[in-house]
């Protein structure tokens, strides 16, 4: 069930964020569902390989090209799904920076931890 929920927060923080920013467009809640469910697989499976590989790059940078990972990765999710399009790549970076603050705000208030982990 915690999984749905999370699911369906982060396709409502990707569905709001054309509201914030006009280079990102999202059709309807369809294809904010599917792009957040892509979005999740991507970061579940491809950021992890992406991280390791760039390890030399992100210690240099004290961390910060883990913000140009995101952002390449959210760019991709956006030309994968129809209804979903992102118009460049400084667009996907503060998309993917507003999609993680708006995500994480909306899942405090609505998840609560009950020290069940």
């Amino acid at each position: 069930m915690r999984l749905l929920l999370t699911w369906l927060i982060n396709a409502a923080a990707l569905f709001a964020l054309p509201f914030l920013m006009s280079s990102v467009t999202v059709t309807n809640i369809g294809a904010a569902l599917v792009a957040a469910l892509v979005l999740g697989l991507v970061n579940t499976l491809v950021r992890p390989v992406l991280v390791l590989l760039t390890l030399p790059v992100t210690l240099v940078s004290l961390g910060l090209f883990l913000l140009v990972i995101n952002a390449l990765l959210f760019w991709g999710v956006a030309h994968l799904i129809d209804g979903f399009h992102v118009e460049g790549f400084w667009s996907a970076f503060l998309a993917a920076i507003l999609y993680s603050v708006i995500s994480w705000a909306l899942s405090t208030l609505l998840l609560k931890n009950n020290g069940n982990a």
